[in-house]
C-alpha cells in the first residue's frame, strides 16, 4: 500500500487508465472479430470497413493501441476485403 499521498493518486489514476484500456481493447477485439467474419461471409461493404476504421483509428488517438498497429489492423482488414472482392 502506498504511504505517500501522490503514490496513492497515481495508484487510482492506473487503475481509471486500465478500466479504460481494457473496455477499448475488448470494444476494438469485438469489432475486428465481427468485421473479419463479415468478409469471410463476402459482405465486405466499405460501410463495415469505416465503421472497423474508426474504432481503430479513436483508440489510436486514445493512445489505447500504437499508431503503427492501427495502420497494421487497417492495412489487413483492406487486404482481406480485396481478396474477397476478387473471387
Amino acid at each position: 500500500m502506498a504511504n505517500i499521498r501522490s503514490a496513492e493518486k497515481q495508484r487510482r489514476q492506473a487503475e481509471k487508465a486500465k478500466v479504460r484500456n481494457r473496455a477499448g481493447t475488448s470494444k476494438l477485439r469485438t469489432q475486428l472479430k465481427k468485421t473479419r467474419s463479415a468478409i469471410e461471409a463476402g459482405n465486405a461493404d466499405p460501410a463495415v470497413l469505416s465503421t472497423s476504421f474508426s474504432v481503430i483509428d479513436k483508440l489510436a488517438r486514445k493512445k489505447v493501441i500504437r499508431e503503427n498497429t492501427a495502420n497494421r489492423y487497417k492495412a489487413r482488414l483492406t487486404a482481406a476485403a480485396r481478396r474477397t472482392a476478387t473471387k
